[in-house]
């Protein structure tokens, strides 16, 4: 075998492997993300408290941070990603609830939603068909990230609604940015875990309906 059948070999091995990757992320993507709306209409209907929905976010993070990373390349993780979009979709029953009982409530979730489909679909459908490295984003993304982390941290304290409304906006801007810059990554082949790829692309979608609800709802100014 010559060089150049050695490099077409590996060439093709490559973009199976990445086919993959991409087909197993959206599918495990699609499962849970029903499986999150499942969870936040059963919180619904237990009308659970802040407080416990507070405390089911805290434990997905946790097992973000501690449970994932140990076993994301197993088949555990798979539980685990369910586990993690399961709460945080139960987590969402209070804001949800409350959206549902004033007027107009529904459309503003509705709009929400459809807002992030459609923000989804776009920036994912680009970066699929053009192939673009999008790797170049990661220092700005991050930086953003961390302004507005600290952000939000200094107006649980504040309490400004024209700063809520900016990290708000800011939150919409930056997931939108990481849709692009995740789907890059496994197009590009950066990102070969299906497992680690869901629960990015599955974050950046629940950060960016909850930004846009939040926003939808100051606008029509029931926020």
């Amino acid at each position: 075998m010559n060089r150049l059948d050695s490099t077409v070999i590996r060439s093709q091995g490559s973009a199976l492997s990445t086919n993959k990757v991409l087909k197993n992320t959206y599918i495990l993507l699609s499962m849970t993300l029903l499986f999150s709306a499942l969870m936040a209409g059963l919180s619904m209907t237990m009308t659970v408290s802040p407080g416990m929905s507070m405390f089911a976010s805290l434990g997905a993070l946790a097992l973000i941070w501690l449970v994932l990373p140990r076993t994301e390349n197993s088949t555990a993780g798979i539980f685990v990603v369910f586990a993690i979009t399961g709460l945080l979709g139960f987590g969402l029953g209070p804001l949800l609830s409350y959206q549902f009982a004033i007027p107009g409530g529904a459309r503003i979730v509705g709009t929400a939603l459809g807002g992030t489909g459609l923000v989804f679909l776009g920036l994912s459908g680009y970066a699929l068909t053009s192939k673009r490295d999008f790797s170049f984003m990661g220092g700005f993304l991050f930086a953003g990230l961390i302004v507005v982390l600290i952000a939000a941290v200094a107006n649980i304290f504040l309490a400004i609604p024209v700063l809520q409304l900016t990290i708000s906006a800011a939150i919409v801007m930056l997931m939108s940015g990481l849709i692009l810059f995740d789907t890059s990554r496994i197009v590009n082949g950066g990102e070969t875990n299906y497992i680690r790829a869901t629960v990015g692309l599955y974050l950046n979608l629940y950060n960016l309906f909850v930004a846009l609800l939040h926003l939808l709802s100051a606008f029509s100014g029931r926020d």
